[in-house]
């Protein structure tokens, strides 16, 4: 591929990759509206997103292996597509139902993750690949923060319809643009999708993550819940078995099992944990009304500005991060990254009554998430096979998803376990929950501090980039 065209293909990346975050956190804040104008009952409103977390959750890894096996370009493309009519189909949904279904088919879009990464990867020069998967790490956590900071804008000045067709249109000139000018890479996996295990895969993340999501519904000790717990130990351990046996695996074992890829991604659960409970709770307490004793009665969008440091820090970190990743190593960036969650966490919970306090956490935590994202990405590119790029951050991004739903869910106990008369949380809710993330985030700075240090090795050649195979000692 000619060289001046790396920069289009990583707009076109960047682009579709930065959308998919941003439906991730776009919803939220509109959920409610979303419940009036669909006339729907709130339990079956969070279906949206619960919808959206489950699909994303399948096939960011499934079709992260199917772009190694087949190309990743082609995969893209399909997906993008995907992304599109699910983002048409929901912004004419006329029903509850069928928005659900949309965001069922947006989930798709989690492939972009692993698939953009990997096409990195294989068509920049070695000198491009870090600092490239660090700028797009940041449009990924950027896109969270541009969600939460732009619905309620959108919201109030147009429809919760135009929460879709933005992207709509987005997503279709980003296609265009991939089927012109992104190239489709030589490097392939060798094998067929080993679809026992895909099914496998589905099945226990399903069964983990939905109750994870509908615990606060369904009741923590309900038949139901328990049932799919059980469930999903079953599966998954069915799922190891399969993927042990089979001969061209969905997820090489062997891979995950790398030092590197095992601790790099335990970080990524603990991380995960604390960086999404946050999003989903930040933006709740400072709604919270005054009469409650604490929050300040913000409006969606007065909560999406307070938000809007997170967006910047994020933003600007995970681009520095490519510039200070050759010098001080992406395992001390993850380190930092987490450290700042930890400290971010911790002065939340001990000062919240002033709004320029959140502000400052909020910037704070953003600076931590935008050196984390790129720096776990840099670490599993830099230490798996080529062929198994896509299916090695595809995982890497679920498992930080699931850290996300079992942190969301055990901050939601403590928040709203027990409600005062008004049926609004108590302030030592509150606290309780964010010293919980930041304990978590601690783990996951501990956790980073495992990653083994990576040195000089052999080089070897992947499509037209040529990398160096990090050979791994413990630091």
């Amino acid at each position: 591929m000619p060289r001046k065209s790396t920069r289009l293909t990583f707009a076109v990346l960047a682009t579709g990759a930065g959308v998919f975050s941003m439906l991730q956190s776009l919803i939220a804040p509109a959920l409610p509206t979303v419940q009036h104008a669909l006339h729907t009952s709130q339990s079956t409103a969070t279906w949206v997103m619960t919808a959206y977390l489950l699909s994303a959750s399948i096939f960011t890894p499934i079709l992260g292996r199917v772009g190694d096996l087949i190309g990743k370009k082609r995969t893209l493309v399909a997906v993008l597509v995907t992304v599109a009519v699910g983002c048409l189909l929901a912004a004419l949904a006329p029903s509850i139902g069928v928005l659900i279904v949309a965001r069922v088919v947006q989930g798709v879009g989690g492939a972009l993750f692993p698939l953009s990464f990997g096409i990195i990867r294989d068509e920049f020069a070695a000198s491009e690949v870090s600092g490239s998967i660090s700028n797009l790490s940041a449009v990924i956590a950027a896109g969270g923060g541009v969600g939460m900071v732009a619905a309620g804008p959108i919201v109030t000045a147009l429809d919760y319809r135009w929460l879709f067709w933005i992207p709509v249109a987005i997503v279709i000139a980003a296609t265009l643009i991939a089927v012109r000018y992104v190239p489709e890479s030589p490097n392939r996996a060798k094998g067929n999708v080993n679809w026992l295990g895909a099914v496998l895969l589905s099945a226990w993340l399903v069964a983990l993550l939905l109750p994870l999501s509908q615990a606060g519904t369904w009741g923590w000790g309900s038949a139901r819940v328990l049932g799919l717990f059980g469930a999903a130990v079953v599966l998954f351990a069915l799922w190891l078995y399969s993927e042990a046996r089979s001969r061209s695996p969905l997820i090489d074992l062997k891979v995950m099992r790398l030092p590197a890829v095992r601790t790099t991604n335990a970080a990524a659960l603990l991380f995960g944990a604390g960086m999404y409970s946050i999003w989903s709770f930040l933006p709740g307490f400072v709604q919270t009304p005054s009469s409650a004793g604490y929050g300040f009665g913000a409006s969606v969008t007065a909560a999406g500005l307070l938000m809007l440091p997170m967006l910047v820090a994020m933003f600007f970190s995970g681009v520095l991060s490519g510039r200070l990743e050759p010098v001080v190593g992406a395992k001390s960036l993850l380190v930092t990254g987490a450290a700042l969650g930890a400290v971010a966490c911790g002065f939340l919970a001990l000062w919240h009554d002033e709004q320029w306090q959140i502000a400052v956490v909020a910037g704070l935590f953003g600076l931590g998430i935008g050196l984390a994202f790129a720096s776990m990405a840099n670490l599993i590119v830099g230490s798996v096979p080529a062929d198994q790029t896509g299916a090695a951050t595809g995982m890497n991004a679920n498992i930080r998803t699931i850290g996300g739903s079992i942190g969301a869910a055990v901050t939601s106990v403590l928040v709203t376990g027990h409600p005062q008369s008004s049926g609004l949380p108590y302030e030592a809710g509150y606290t309780h929950g964010f010293t919980l993330l930041a304990v978590l985030c601690l783990a996951a700075a501990l956790a980073a501090l495992l990653v083994p240090v990576r040195r000089a090795g052999r080089r070897v050649v992947t499509g037209t980039a040529e990398l160096r195979e990090p050979v791994a000692t413990r630091g």
